[in-house]
């Protein structure tokens, strides 16, 4: 025998079933949202908390009692996740889109590096961070993870998308200057 429901789920509004019903029917929403309306969406057509925690593969009719209490009183806002604790983000849309400029996008980005004051042909994620520390409105404390964390989010994957060398000719800095080391070895070591 299922429980009584200790806060019913208040009567849905036209546009709040609609949206719930779309929710259900998205196959891009979050699995979160997709659950969540579900539930509701049981417990409005009648079905008990059991049976609507069990609709969604929930173990605990509690999550679905907590979620009812939850839109009576934020509405289709109770499908979202709450903000979570820990650490706050540390840059904004502005930062990142900073990072994003300084990025070459296929062949083009905003600079290019600078092979003597770069010290590099291409850029790599500690070459970026170097540049990005260094300019005038860049980002003094930006570190490799952020900027891994950035170029994924925006779609980026770093073999796909950075310039390629000769394999085996290196350039090096030495106390008489750049040298450049070639490897004779380069071809059977690449197999």
């Amino acid at each position: 025998m299922s429980r009584p429901i200790a806060e019913p789920l208040r009567p849905l509004t036209a546009e709040e079933r609609e949206e719930l019903e779309a929710v259900t029917r998205c196959p891009s929403q979050p699995l979160q949202r997709h659950q969540r309306a579900t539930a509701l969406l049981a417990v409005a057509d009648g079905a008990s908390l059991t049976a609507a925690a069990g609709r969604v593969g929930w173990r605990v009719c509690d999550t679905v009692a907590a979620l009812i209490r939850r839109f009576n009183r934020l509405g289709l806002a109770a499908l979202d996740d709450r903000p979570r604790s820990g650490r706050r983000r540390r840059y904004t849309e502005r930062d990142e889109a900073r990072i994003l400029a300084e990025f070459p996008k296929g062949r083009t980005c905003r600079r290019p590096p600078d092979r003597e004051g770069d010290g590099t042909a291409t850029w790599s994620l500690s070459t970026l961070r170097r540049a990005l520390r260094e300019a005038a409105d860049g980002l003094p404390e930006v570190s490799t993870f952020t900027l891994h964390s950035v170029l994924h989010g925006a779609g980026y994957t770093w073999q796909r998308h950075r310039t390629w060398c000769s394999t085996g000719v290196v350039l090096r800095k030495r106390k008489s200057g750049v040298v450049t080391v070639v490897d004779p070895d380069a071809a059977e070591k690449r197999g």
